[in-house]
């Protein structure tokens, strides 16, 4: 008999989710060869974002479902704090780097410019300026999630705005008019879908429900469709499609690695999953730093890519490590300094 499927256990290995996902990340950004027999399923990294962007979408259902909303006043209370509650996790270390990538290569002119990159990384809503594009799209995505929340909680059948989301989508890449006007940012709209997605699937996960057993069958032939449709269109058709499309196979591909990745934490040595799990809690500051701090100045010996990729992972999580720990550090130093402080009393 087979086991059915849990999926609490998306929220239980969230961590190792989180690890794996850096890992298929940086895999996707270390430069191969076109005509290497490894290039597709080297492109396939790329879901590394997707799976990213869907657990947040369940961990967000998790902290907004907890909240008792009323009023339109007390949905605009919770909605200020819910969201600085996310800057306050992404923001210190978005400003570090971008103030260490942006600031050097400033040429003295276009001051608005720089400070629109370091606060909101201007340039990519702008002209699909992608460094750090990950950072101002999951901010702008952390900005819709709480109205959408509280309709989907309200009405439930709003949940499927998700296909609306991926109609969407095919009119940014075909309509000529909204493609002319927010094509530039496809890479954004084409990873929506697998957000709302996310938050979709919180209450299913939050409520520990199982899936038959029996249904594994059909995750391991979604599974197999999308990885070979994906691998086979990088390394055949490489340039020739709208990579929307790619995309669109990738929300299937997230939740079904997703959901086979469970069945292997669940088997898999505690150190394993611990190592992986740090790797994940360490997931922001690796993808802020890998790029253009590690990878690109390794990248200009040549190695070839396995090394390139192990030196770079082995360089960047220290690297995360010392940021998170130094951005720690100075959050409780700024909390006891703020607790000693004597407060004025009106005599």
């Amino acid at each position: 008999m087979i086991k059915d499927i849990e999926l609490r256990n998306i929220s239980r290995f969230r961590a190792e989710h989180m690890g794996m996902a850096m890992l298929f990340v940086i895999l996707f950004h270390v430069a191969l060869p076109r005509n290497d027999m490894f290039f597709g399923l080297r492109r396939m990294g790329n879901i590394g974002v997707d799976m990213f962007l869907f657990l947040s979408g369940i961990g967000l259902w998790f902290s907004w479902s907890k909240l008792k909303i009323d009023s339109v006043a007390v949905f605009g209370k919770e909605y200020l704090r819910f969201y600085c509650r996310r800057l306050k996790r992404i923001y210190p270390a978005w400003l570090i780097i971008a103030c260490l990538y942006y600031i050097p290569r400033f040429d003295g002119t276009d001051w608005t410019d720089l400070f629109g990159d370091i606060l909101i990384n201007w340039d990519f809503w702008k002209r699909d300026e992608l460094t750090f594009w990950y950072i101002p799209a999951t901010m702008m995505l952390y900005l819709f999630a709480p109205p959408y929340m509280e309709l989907i909680r309200r009405h439930p059948i709003y949940h499927w705005l998700v296909l609306v989301v991926v109609m969407w989508c095919i009119l940014v890449q075909w309509v000529s008019p909204i493609h002319q006007s927010v094509g530039h940012i496809e890479i954004f709209w084409s990873r929506v879908p697998i957000f709302f997605l996310g938050i979709n699937m919180g209450e299913m996960v939050k409520r520990q429900e199982k899936l038959d057993g029996q249904c594994i069958w059909m995750v391991w032939i979604m599974f197999g469709m999308a990885l070979w449709s994906s691998i086979w269109l990088e390394q055949v058709r490489h340039g020739q499609f709208p990579l929307f499309v790619e995309r669109m196979l990738y929300i299937p591909l997230t939740v079904t690695t997703i959901i086979l990745l469970n069945r292997v934490f669940r088997r898999t040595p505690a150190w394993l999953n611990k190592s992986i799990a740090w790797c994940g809690a360490l997931s922001l500051e690796a993808y802020l730093i890998h790029i253009q701090f590690v990878l690109r100045p390794i990248e200009q010996y040549h190695l070839g890519y396995w090394r390139t990729f192990l030196l770079t992972f082995a360089i960047t999580m220290p690297l995360a490590w010392l940021l998170n720990t130094s951005i720690s550090f100075i959050e409780k130093k700024c909390k006891r300094k703020d607790t000693s402080s004597p407060t004025l009393t009106a005599h």
